[in-house]
């Protein structure tokens, strides 16, 4: 597998990481744990090392997954995760997600510690802020990263869904790894401020949702219905009038892969690549056959002029419809 850094400090990691939301949270139905962890191994197996989890998802049980996975080969794999939710007094939406924002350094440090055990390490190698927490200073939460860095309980840090601005007043206090935002052909907002802030500043770039929450992978038309279990159902771009006008960009992509005789998966994992060489997606999967699809876009290119046509392209689609449910997406920083 190809290899990436991130950030000034160059965190070493692969070039396709793997997402581990889905294996405990928002895309039902769940594997029982030892299906779960067999994946996880294969991932390493196929050389994955980076792996992106959370505290909030499950709550705690994604980390606990993880930990019971990857402590055997802890010292091949960085290990990225999250704080930013009060889940010692919370409350939870209809997707059983806690929604109560805290990056206070109480809070931190109170999540720091559970995630090091349920991981069963002694160092986070990543540790973002989930989302921006309007209430706390950023350079107050920079500040508790810094000092979290100093004693050795994690190595880097980094922003979830951060503006270009909140990430400068972050780095200047203490510098920023990475930031981790949604980012594909599906939805390119990042591009217009986020992206060129991260070149300027030398911080790597983190794309989670690279496939469009499976919108670029060539499931779903516009006959497509989402069972209320799945979180996609309250999306507003998934619903049925938008999915209409929004499948136009999967078959543009499935296009695409016929005429490269690969997947379209692979295409829209290698077009982020090809983007910036600081730039790690993370697509999700609960299946080694899909593990194996991801990874195998390392190996798919275009050259300088197929890019520029691709983007013509894309310029011209319409997406309608936002990309979270109004609740939600009050909680991103873009």
């Amino acid at each position: 597998m190809e290899k990436r850094y991130l950030g000034k400090d160059k965190l070493e990691v692969s070039a396709v990481g793997l997402g581990c939301m889905g294996f405990t949270q928002s895309y039902p139905p769940f594997l029982p744990e030892e299906e779960s962890i067999k994946v996880l191994r294969a991932a390493v197996d196929m050389g994955v090392t980076f792996f992106d989890t959370a505290e909030v998802y499950g709550p705690f049980k994604n980390e606990e997954l993880l930990g019971k996975a990857l402590s055997p080969v802890r010292d091949k794999v960085v290990i990225a995760t999250k704080f930013g939710y009060d889940l010692n007094n919370y409350v939870l939406d209809e997707s059983n997600r806690p929604v109560s924002l805290s990056s206070r350094p109480e809070n931190i440090r109170r999540a720091v510690e559970g995630s090091l055990k349920r991981l069963k390490t002694d160092r986070i190698d990543l540790y973002y802020q989930h989302r921006v927490d309007p209430d706390t200073p950023i350079e107050e939460v920079a500040q508790t990263a810094a000092e979290l860095i100093k004693e050795g309980k994690i190595l880097h840090w980094g922003l979830s869904e951060a503006s270009a601005a909140t990430v400068r007043k972050a780095h200047a206090v203490c510098p920023v790894t990475a930031v981790q935002s949604e980012y594909s052909m599906w939805y390119r907002k990042p591009e217009e401020e986020l992206l060129p802030a991260l070149e300027e500043l030398n911080i790597g770039f983190v794309p989670f949702s690279p496939l469009g929450k499976a919108m670029l992978t060539g499931r779903f038309d516009r006959n497509t219905k989402f069972d209320s279990s799945d979180f996609r159902s309250s999306i507003p771009r998934f619903s049925p009038e938008n999915l209409q006008n929004n499948v136009t960009l999967a078959e543009y992509v499935e296009d695409l892969a016929k005429r490269k005789n690969t997947t379209p998966a692979r295409i829209a994992l290698a077009w982020l690549l090809a983007q910036k060489n600081w730039i790690v997606p993370i697509p999700g999967t609960k299946k080694i056959e899909r593990l194996k699809e991801n990874t195998g876009a390392v190996d798919v290119s275009f050259t300088e002029q197929k890019l520029a046509d691709i983007r013509k392209h894309l310029d011209e689609i319409k997406i309608i419809g936002d990309r979270y449910p109004e609740e939600q997406e009050k909680l991103t920083g873009l």
